[in-house]
């Protein structure tokens, strides 16, 4: 198993008044050689949007981007006609393909908003833009690890154009399990939204970031009560 351990405190960070926004990989002004991406995973930025603030309406294409709001009420608003509200508990995708203008607000007059921004590199390009949205909280797996996200539409989760699989984990203090990759080749990024974990004798604090890979399967313990991300994507760009 060979790994690639991200502290919380070695990020980039942009303070732009209504954003503060922390990097894991180079993004914006945000430039480190030796943190481009981990596999297929572009981006993953821990994002804070002040009250009656946002990100204007700006294009994408050929990307998969995934929102997983931590806190807050974040408003979308997209060309495909799509207006919609993300909260915490939801996952939101967006195959940008072909191209796609959207918008992200925090309308909330007093209410921060904090949110993940997840870029994937898709393994098809010029597809059909498309947008979706659900609940997980609805199929909280306490414990256990939950699926948030697949390469199916037809499994657990929302769906993107790549071999990748989301899982979340809320594990008490002292839960153990082993998580078996889906896809031979394919790595893990581990990013823990609060708490504090092990893998291996590696220990990772509350936004600590360990990427996985040459492994089928590796165990996860909870050192307290923890929050997870587990994003498993294929290594191969």
């Amino acid at each position: 198993m060979t790994t690639t351990l991200h502290k919380a405190d070695t990020r980039g960070y942009a303070n732009h008044g209504w954003l503060k926004s922390f990097h894991t990989f180079s993004f914006a002004n945000y430039y480190n050689p030796e943190r481009m991406n981990f596999g297929v995973l572009r981006v993953l930025n821990d994002d804070t949007v002040e009250s009656g603030m946002g990100f204007g309406t700006h294009p994408h294409r050929d990307m998969e981007i995934i929102s997983i709001p931590l806190q807050g009420d974040l408003e979308h608003k997209d060309s495909m006609g799509t207006t919609a509200v993300i909260r915490k508990g939801e996952i939101q995708v967006m195959s940008a393909g072909t191209g796609v203008m959207h918008s992200e607000y925090n309308k909330n007059a007093e209410e921060l908003v904090k949110f993940l921004q997840i870029w994937v590199i898709p393994n098809k390009m010029n597809v059909t833009p498309r947008y979706d949205q659900i609940s997980i909280k609805e199929n909280a797996k306490p414990n256990d690890f939950q699926q948030i996200l697949s390469p199916s539409p037809d499994d657990e989760g929302v769906w993107i154009h790549q071999d990748a699989w989301f899982n979340l984990a809320n594990f008490d203090r002292g839960v153990s399990k082993e998580y078996q990759l889906n896809k031979k080749g394919n790595g893990v990024y581990v990013f823990v939204l609060s708490g504090k974990a092990k893998i291996g004798d590696i220990e990772l604090s509350t936004r600590d970031g360990l990427g996985i890979e040459d492994t089928d399967s590796f165990v996860l313990e909870a050192l307290e009560n923890s929050e997870i991300l587990l994003m498993e994507i294929p290594m191969e760009l």
